[in-house]
Formats: C-alpha cells, structure tokens, sequence
C-alpha cells in the first residue's frame, strides 16, 4: 500500500464516462479508485444540491478521496473533483462560494484527465439534465482548465480507446 499515491483527476460533464473510466483503469492498473460523491449525495436526499450544499459535497470528496488514497497502489483514480463542484456552482448558481474556491485552489493533482462529451447522453435520474447542458458545461470545464494553467489529457472514443489514451499519456508524463 502507499501512503502517496500519484492521484489522477477525471474530469468531465455528466454523462461522459468518467465513473466508467475510473473504475476500468483502477482495475488495469490494480488499485482504487474515489466514486463521486455527489451520486450518493443525489440518491440519498432524492434531490439535486443547493447552493449552500457546495463545500459540502467537495470536502466529502476530499474526504473520501484521503481514505481511498491509503488502499491505493501507487495510482489512485478520483471519479471528479471539488473544481468540478465549483463549475457546476458557477453554471447553476452564477458564482462559487469562497471556502469552496479556497478547496480547489488548495487541492491539485498530479494528472488530470478530461472525457470528452461525445458519448451518448443517458438520462440518470436527478442527477443529469441535458446534452445542451452537457456541452456547455464542458465548454466551461476546457475555459477553467485554460484559465487555471492546468495541463490535462482530452480522451474520447468507447472506453477501450480511452484507456490506452490513458496509459499512454501517464506512461509519458513526468
């Protein structure tokens, strides 16, 4: 077990695959990975999270990702992070409250991966809205990203191509 693994960020709009990617690379490459949080969150209240909800939901993925990160096996895979909390805040809510904006500028990744929306948009229940907002949301994403200074690895194709995207690209990185 390591105490440090190197923690990969998958990031994306809803209905991309990230919890699909994450789950087929921790099983690759033998380790765990962090679920997102925000599905339980929706599951367990039957509704979407409200404004003040926010921190909440990033530091219980946080959270989560810390007790994960002691079963991991030098890679730890985080289906979603607090940044994309905080863009979902800015989409939904025009801004991003400062001890959630604090939380990402506090918490980086050694590599981040981006899911491209180019999969077919399933509706999930609460937690998924549209393929327009799908779209827009990844606009925003790339803008962030951009905006940031935070390099990352679009992947797209069905999730065999995504994952040898994947291993390329961390095979190649630092």
């Amino acid at each position: 077990m390591n105490t440090s693994p190197l923690r990969v960020a998958l990031l994306g709009a809803e209905s991309t695959g990230k919890s699909t990617l994450a789950a087929t690379l921790a099983a690759h490459y033998r380790t765990v990975w962090v679920p997102e949080y925000l599905r339980e969150f929706v599951e367990e209240k039957q509704r979407t999270p409200q404004e003040s909800e926010q921190f909440l939901i990033a530091s219980t993925q946080l959270t989560r990702e810390e007790d994960s990160a002691r079963e991991a096996n030098t890679l730890l895979f985080c289906d979603t992070t607090p940044l994309m909390t905080a863009i979902y805040s800015q989409f939904y809510f025009g801004s991003i409250d400062t001890a959630l904006e604090n939380l990402v500028r506090a918490h980086r990744y050694d590599y981040t991966i981006v899911t491209e929306p180019s999969t077919p948009w399933i509706a999930d229940g609460l937690q998924r809205e549209s393929d327009t907002v799908r779209q827009a949301v990844h606009k925003l994403l790339l803008t962030t990203l951009a905006a940031e200074a935070i390099s990352f690895l679009l992947v797209s194709g069905a999730v065999e191509q995504r994952v040898q995207q994947v291993t390329k690209y961390l095979s190649e990185e630092k």
